[in-house]
This record gives C-alpha cells, sequence and structure tokens, in this order.
C-alpha cells in the first residue's frame, strides 16, 4: 500500500513538474472534460505518439467542447488498477489490461494468443470485432471504446536462445495470461512483477528475461540490460480504451459520435504504434544492441505446437466452467484470418 501511494505521489509531481500535455480545464456549457489515464510511462511512444494526439483530436473535432487532462506513468494507479480506476471514476477515461487481473475476463483472454500481430491498428480491428461477437457481456460496467491484443510479444534474454532446450530452467518475467502458460510450457519459470521492475530484476540476475512487446522495450529501456530476442510471437495481453459509466451518459450526444470515431481505433486515428512504427521500432531496438534472431521452421513449429497443446488445455479448462472457449478461439482466428494475421496458437486439427 505505501508503495503504491509513493508511485501514485511521484507520479502526480512529475505531471506538476513537467506538465503533461492537456487541453483547457475550461469546458464550455455544452461540453465536457474528460481525465484520461493510462500506467504507461510520460515519456513513452504511447504517451506521446497514440494518448496525446488522441485526446488532442477528441478537443480539434469537437471545436474545444471535449478538454481532457492526461494522467500518465500510473500517477492515479497501478497498471493492474486502471479498469477500476475507470469503472469508479477516478479517471472519465483510460486505458486497462484485461490480462494483468487474472481470471476477471476469462474470454477476453483469447485476444493474447500466439498471433502473428505487427501493428496496434490491426490489433485493434480484430479485438473490436471479436468483441462484438462474443467478449461484450465481460464488461458490464464500462463503456467499452476499444479492445485489442497488442503487438505481438517476443523473449528478450540476457544470452541466446536458438532451442526450446535453452528455455529450461530460465526465470522469465510474464505479461500473464497465455503467455504464462507458454512460458511454462516451453520449461521456464514464469514471473510476474511490474515491468517498472524489469529493469533491476534483469541487471541483478533477479530473472534472465522476458516476453514484451517491442515498444514497452523501449519505453522501458530494456536494451541496456538485454543482449538477445527471438522473433517469435508469443501473443501478448489483452487491454483496451474503457469509459466510465456516468461519464459516457452525461456526455452530449453529438459528442457521442466523434468519441467513438476516434478513440474506436486510436492507433488508426494517430498512426501511432501502427505496422510502419513497428518496423521502426525494431530498427531501434538492433541499433541499441540487441541480437534479434529469427528460428529455423522446423524449429518455430516445435514451439508453436507447444502452443497449441496450451490453447486446447484453455478451451477445456473454461468449457468445464460453463464458457464458450472453443467458440471464441475460432472467433478470433476467423478475425485474424480477415486481417492477414495467422493465430499460431489455433491447433492445426481445428482449421478443418
Amino acid at each position: 500500500m505505501r508503495k503504491n501511494r509513493l508511485s501514485i505521489l511521484f507520479g502526480v509531481l512529475f505531471i506538476l513538474l513537467f506538465g503533461l500535455p492537456a487541453a483547457s480545464p475550461v469546458v464550455a456549457e455544452d461540453g465536457i472534460h474528460i481525465k484520461f489515464s493510462t500506467w504507461h510511462p510520460p515519456a513513452s511512444r504511447e504517451v506521446k505518439t497514440v494518448w496525446a494526439p488522441m485526446l488532442e483530436e477528441l478537443n480539434k473535432r469537437s471545436n474545444g467542447r471535449i478538454t481532457f487532462t492526461l494522467y500518465a506513468g500510473g500517477a492515479l494507479g497501478t497498471g493492474p488498477e486502471h479498469y477500476d480506476i475507470v469503472a469508479q471514476g477516478l479517471s472519465d477515461m483510460g486505458y486497462f489490461t484485461a490480462t494483468w487481473t487474472p481470471g476477471r475476463f476469462p474470454l477476453t483472454d483469447v485476444l493474447s494468443l500466439a498471433a502473428w500481430v505487427d501493428g496496434k491498428d490491426v490489433g485493434v480491428e480484430i479485438g473490436n470485432a471479436t468483441y462484438r461477437r462474443i467478449l461484450k457481456d465481460e464488461f458490464p460496467d464500462v463503456k467499452v471504446l476499444e479492445l485489442n491484443g497488442c503487438i505481438q510479444a517476443f523473449l528478450w534474454t540476457k544470452k541466446p536462445i536458438r532451442t526450446l532446450e535453452d528455455c529450461k530452467g530460465l526465470r522469465l518475467r510474464t505479461p500473464g495470461g497465455h503467455q504464462t502458460r507458454y512460458i511454462h510450457a516451453i520449461g521456464a519459470e514464469p514471473v510476474f512483477m511490474p515491468l517498472g521492475d524489469v529493469y533491476l530484476a534483469v541487471e541483478t540476475g533477479a530473472i534472465d528475461g522476458l516476453v514484451t512487446c517491442p515498444p514497452l522495450v523501449l519505453a522501458f529501456k530494456l536494451p541496456e540490460v538485454i543482449q538477445h530476442g527471438v522473433i517469435l510471437t508469443f501473443g501478448c495481453v489483452s487491454e483496451g480504451v474503457v469509459m466510465n459509466r456516468r461519464s459516457w451518459e452525461k456526455t452530449p450526444d453529438d459528442l457521442k459520435p466523434i468519441i467513438e470515431e476516434v478513440v474506436g481505433n486510436p492507433f488508426k486515428t494517430t498512426h501511432g504504434l501502427n505496422q510502419e512504427v513497428y518496423r521502426t521500432m525494431m530498427k531501434e531496438i538492433e541499433k541499441k544492441g540487441v541480437s534479434l534472431y529469427r528460428l529455423p521452421q522446423d524449429e518455430e513449429q516445435r514451439w508453436f505446437k507447444v502452443f497449441q497443446d496450451e490453447t486446447r488445455k484453455w478451451v477445456a479448462e473454461l468449457e468445464a466452467k460453463g464458457l464458450p472457449a472453443r467458440k471464441a478461439v475460432d472467433i478470433f482466428a476467423e478475425e485474424a484470418h480477415k486481417h492477414g494475421v495467422e493465430c499460431v496458437a489455433y491447433p492445426s486439427e481445428w482449421k478443418d
């Protein structure tokens, strides 16, 4: 509790000292002021190229009737708290990660299945379609504006990894969800910790590496402590932008379509973290001294078969609880295919 309070205090001090982007707090009588929160660091690509421009676009398209204050870096609470931060009204709108609250959104974990998603804009298109078809009932207490499975996560380590056997005994930070299952299945030990703690944990040898997506490797300066990356998709976390129900209901009706259009796919709106930016990020990571390795096809397939086994187990576990997990996997794989994305965790025999 004390640690959380300190992190919130430091976040608020950062905002006061460095002035995160915000429109004027003066709200037109027929407008709305949005407090937007995210756990992403203030200097991250997410904040600079997505959240700040997205909020500015809302202000622009509404002719100044939508104003905002941006709280980044966990200023209002930790990453796992962000859904409740919005649902309870501490912020009006925010970016939350469903995977960080295990068991709370069980079917939504389908979005974090291993798939080759190399742009957040594409991930949102897949996630939104899957949400509309089967995930809507998991979010009754907020207005979901967009849902996605993030950009594909890779394996980042201090030593080179070339085969499944090289992973045995490694301690790897996991973002949760299917990634925890995958790490365990390849013979490593999954360790959950906040991303802000990973740098020191790797540097001191407390963990041997982690599974995460490229933008967070850069945001948390991890190339300073990791030397190797395996380009093999582990999928990623399920997350998205949600809005407090009361805030949504008090929004003037003519402003709601603007919010839905701009925030419905913020990465498409801002061109931040899209497929083109993904390629740029990978080059940046290489330039910072990280050696990137793509597994040979036969070795790659060995890993994917392990991931497919985990999908079968996950489906069996959820269906034993009465949840339509197989249907959710089928829908996700179908929507991914529509957008040129392969879900490598989709069991081969289910494709017929």
